[in-house]
Formats: C-alpha cells, sequence, structure tokens
C-alpha cells in the first residue's frame, strides 16, 4: 500500500515540546517541499513528522509517528538529501535540525542504510578516514579519550570500564555488569596464578588491576592516552599493585617481551583495518608455544567504513571490523580461534546506561565544554545505542591460542563458573 504525504500542522500527541503550527502549505517554497519528498523517498517514509522552516508539517510514514524532525532552514534539508550520514549529525549538533521524542525511537526510525549506488559513493567515498600511524594513532587516541577523566566520571562507571559490559543477569548494576566482564574474559583464556600477561590499549586500566589481583598474574598494559596512562598508575599506586602492574605509555607496535597471554579489550576497532597483520606480528613475537589470547571489539556484519559523522566528531580513524578482516590477526601466524561470541545486546544495554547517566549530567558536560559538545555527545551514545539494539554493530569476543596448545577446556564450563 502506498502512503500518501500530507502536509498539516504538528500533532500534539508526539512526545516532547509542541507547538501549534499553522497549516502554510500555500506559503511554503516549492523547493522546500521538493527536498523534503526526495528525503522521505531516500529515508523509506520513516514514522517521524518533518517541519519545514515556515512552519509546515508534513508525514509520510504509516501509524502513529514517533518523533518529529523541525528543520531551522533550508541548507539544513539540502544537506540531509545529499550527505544524510554527515548532515544528520551536524544538523543536530548546531542546532538547525531539531529532534522532538525520544531521541534513540526517533534515530532508529530515520535511520538510512546508505545501499544505493549514489549514497555510498557520496556518503563512504568522499569521506577520508584518518590515518592510524604510529603518530596518527597517538593523535586520534587523544581526541576522543584525553577529554578529561573528570568528565567520563561523570558517566561511566566507577572504575572507568569505557568497552561493552556483561550483563549476567537483567537486574544486573552496570557496575556489577563491568566486573562480570572482566571475569568472563579472564575465564575465556584460563588464566593461571604466575602467569605474565600483556595487555594492548587497557583505557584506564581497570582489567589489568583486576587480572594482577584476582587472578595473580603480572601485567605489563600499553595505552598511547596519557591521562588514562597516569590515572592507571595511580590507582596501581592505591592498591598496592605496583610490582604486578606495570603501566606503560607507548604505541601496541612497540611492544616486547614473551608473554603467557594476550589481551586487547576495544583497542581493535582504533587500529585501523590496514594494520591488523603489523599487530598480529606483534601477538605472534609475545606468544611462546602454550600462549594464548583474547580480542574483544567493536565489529560489523560486512567489511564498511564507521558513519563518516561519528569518525570525524567522536572517533577519529575509527574502523571496526567483520569477522573475516579479523582473521588478517590469526591466520598469518597459524594461530588457532578457540572461540567466538558476539555480546550485541551486552552493549545495547551498556549505551543505554551510559546514556541515561549521561542525560543526568547534561549541565556539568555544558559547563565543561559547550552546549554543541552536549548535543554531539548525546548523540553519540543514542545512536550506539540504536545501532546494537538494529544489529548495524556487533561486539566480537574472539578467543585464540598458538595452533598446537592443547591446553585448552574441552568444554565452557569454565567461563560460566563462578
Amino acid at each position: 500500500m502506498q502512503t500518501q504525504l500530507s502536509a498539516e500542522p504538528i500533532a500534539a500527541h508526539v512526545t516532547g515540546p509542541a507547538r501549534a503550527l499553522p497549516i502554510a502549505s500555500t506559503r511554503t517554497r516549492s523547493i522546500d517541499r521538493w527536498l523534503l519528498h526526495a528525503f522521505l523517498r531516500v529515508a523509506g517514509r520513516p514514522r517521524v513528522r518533518c517541519v519545514l522552516p515556515d512552519g509546515t508539517a508534513v508525514y509520510a510514514g504509516e501509524g502513529e509517528p514517533v518523533g518529529v524532525l523541525r528543520f531551522k532552514d533550508r541548507r539544513s534539508l539540502y544537506r540531509l538529501l545529499v550527505d544524510p550520514e554527515v548532515a544528520f549529525g551536524e544538523g543536530y549538533t548546531d542546532g538547525s535540525l531539531e529532534i522532538e521524542g525520544d531521541l534513540t525511537t526517533v534515530l532508529a526510525a530515520t535511520y538510512i542504510e546508505p545501499t544505493h549506488p549514489l549514497l555510498n559513493k557520496i556518503v563512504f567515498h568522499g569521506h577520508r578516514a584518518r590515518p592510524n600511524s604510529r603518530g596518527g594513532s597517538r593523535d586520534n587516541i587523544h581526541r576522543h579519550y584525553d577529554l578529561g577523566n573528570d568528565f567520563y566520571r561523570l558517566w561511566l562507571d566507577e572504575r572507568l570500564v569505557y568497552t561493552c559490559a556483561y550483563f549476567p543477569t537483567p537486574d544486573a548494576t552496570l557496575d556489577d555488569a563491568q566486573v562480570a566482564k572482566m571475569d568472563h574474559v579472564c575465564r575465556k583464556v584460563a588464566l593461571r596464578p604466575g602467569e605474565h600477561v600483556v595487555e594492548a590499549g587497557c583505557g584506564w586500566g581497570s582489567l589489568a588491576l583486576h587480572m594482577a589481583r584476582h587472578y595473580g598474574v603480572t601485567v605489563r598494559a600499553f595505552n598511547i592516552s596519557h591521562e588514562q596512562i597516569a590515572y592507571g598508575r595511580e590507582q596501581a599506586a592505591k592498591q598496592g599493585l605496583t610490582d604486578r602492574v606495570e603501566f606503560i605509555e607507548d604505541d601496541y607496535r612497540n611492544i616486547t617481551g614473551t608473554y603467557d597471554c594476550f589481551m586487547s579489550i576495544g583497542m581493535l576497532e582504533h587500529v585501523g583495518v590496514k594494520h591488523y597483520r603489523e599487530l598480529g606480528a606483534v601477538i605472534d613475537r609475545c606468544l611462546p608455544a602454550h600462549g594464548r589470547g583474547l580480542i574483544h571489539t567493536i565489529g560489523r556484519n560486512k567489511s564498511e567504513p564507521l558513519n563518516p559523522w561519528m569518525e570525524k566528531h567522536i572517533f577519529p580513524g575509527g574502523r571496526p571490523p567483520s569477522l573475516r578482516e579479523m582473521m588478517d590477526l590469526f591466520e598469518p601466524y597459524r594461530l588457532s580461534v578457540l572461540d567466538v561470541e558476539n555480546l550485541r545486546l551486552h552493549y545495547e544495554r551498556t549505551a543505554w546506561c551510559w546514556l541515561q547517566r549521561f542525560e543526568q549530567h547534561e549541565d556539568e558536560v555544558e559547563r565543561m565544554f559547550d552546549e554543541r559538545f552536549v548535543r554531539a555527545w548525546r548523540l553519540y551514545l543514542a545512536g550506539t545505542t540504536v545501532a546494537f539494539r538494529n544489529g548495524l554493530m556487533q561486539l566480537f569476543q574472539v578467543a585464540f591460542a598458538r595452533g598446537r596448545f592443547n591446553g585448552i577446556p574441552w568444554t565452557r564450563a569454565h567461563v560460566y563458573a563462578s
């Protein structure tokens, strides 16, 4: 059944602040209507009411609308038609595109998958991602992770774990779920007291400290974020673990030494696909015959770049891999994949928890930065929630070992032992 486009005043029942607007179709410039209709066709007639700059409301979906997109000027509408993956985020951030209603619901309804050949060319090939060379990686990481520990304390858990949590029960808190995630990955590689572990991309150090305290191992943790390394060292001193955890401010490519286990939680999406063999070579030179490890990363079902607005404004150099692309870490070095798990819905819940906490501290974040920053990060957290809810993003955990290593548990019972 074909749905007819309708121009009418904005409906009062839509969630969010509603204002009575007159029907102004006779005064609406034809170019605005044409641009909007073209956008709605590309977007698949989403269940959102669109309001043009002169107040005309147009709805093309079926059933009740779930929210409102309010265009402040023609330029915001034109950009959305020409370059939707970038323009939506930039329009929302600069205020030229307002969203009324629950943000995650509206985002889910308006998401445009760039399957059209022209859109693919405009959106993906027209945007050049930042490089992940040694210097480029340091700059990319600095722009996201060195925004200040006080900022991240507002909305992360108490241990500052900035990766997907693991919710063993529906009522688990974010703090409990992050501890459960750390135990989950440690059990997957069957850590034993006295072993030596290297961690690439250690964040604020929570996993390194957890492994040392609860699994009796010695850890060398590498990271190129100055603020995160400084925090990790401070926590190691407070917890009396400086003799068992060493935090090193350096690139993963400079890791040396031999270790029983290689761990990387949430770094691979910052490495860049063309550098996977470099990382694989690091793993290969680190692991002895009994060596094993685990890679935890945001991923994709198919090979494609990160949303260009996200790469430009939030995660410079970011590139989540497909499972096939991840094999470049293992195949050239004859590493055996032992276990693959997808925790997609756990990340949806994690991102939702982050978003709720972020909203609770909106005023504090604005005082630290500005309103544009608040809107950009709100959109990032909401968009992340939707991406994992709708299956646009995945969360892969891949455990691996040397090909001839036979000290592998026969079942997964050890992973779920209390």
